[in-house]
């Protein structure tokens, strides 16, 4: 983890920040917009691209992992940017809680992946890459979204100790552990051959 240098107080403000800007749900704001339904009554009911993707709008799917990755990102590189890596660090978890618990929707969110590649991609393009590499190459020969995602966020922790100074390492363990928690229905689902593969409505 970083060294801590933002103040307490400012640290509690850049984490509100970021829960805040991750609260938004972006995926329902787009298909309420683009005429699509409620998502709660689509698919997994689940707020992300890969359930507006259920749709069969391409273009709703892409703007929605574009929102929610943006607010991922740009949290950070605004704490980065106006305090320290310490608060852009916890700033990105904030984020990244609120979109999976959003005051707004009662704490029933999404799954975070989206937010997630946003944060890694702004804390370290490298990681970032890395993992989004592991996600393309898993999803390609799977066609699991779910299990593409639990690869990524499962081995972003080990890229980390080989291609950083390992300041990272215990923010994506955190996150990865997130993301198996919030996938333990998929988990439950891709044992038993259940899981819906990508692209199916």
């Amino acid at each position: 983890m970083p060294e801590i240098v933002t103040p307490t107080g400012l640290l509690f403000m850049w984490a509100a920040a970021g829960y805040l800007l991750g609260s938004i749900p972006f995926g329902m704001v787009v298909a309420h917009v683009m005429g699509l339904g409620n998502l709660r009554d689509i698919g997994s009911g689940n707020i992300g691209a890969t359930n507006v993707l259920r749709t069969g709008n391409k273009k709703a799917a892409a703007l929605t992992l574009a929102f929610d990755a943006g607010k991922g990102a740009a949290i950070v590189l605004l704490a980065r940017a106006l305090a320290a890596e310490d608060a852009a660090q916890l700033a990105g978890l904030a984020a990244f809680l609120g979109h999976c618990f959003p005051v707004w929707l009662k704490f029933r969110g999404g799954k975070g992946v989206a937010t997630y590649f946003g944060l890694m991609l702004a804390l370290s393009p490298l990681v970032g890459a890395i993992a989004g590499a592991i996600w393309l190459f898993t999803a390609a020969v799977s066609r699991y979204s779910s299990l593409a995602a639990l690869m990524a966020a499962g081995w972003t922790p080990i890229v980390v100790l080989y291609v950083t100074d390992a300041h990272l390492f215990l923010l994506t363990s955190i996150l990865g552990a997130l993301i198996y928690i919030r996938h333990w229905g998929n988990i439950r689902r891709l044992r038993r051959g259940t899981e819906t593969k990508i692209g199916k409505k």
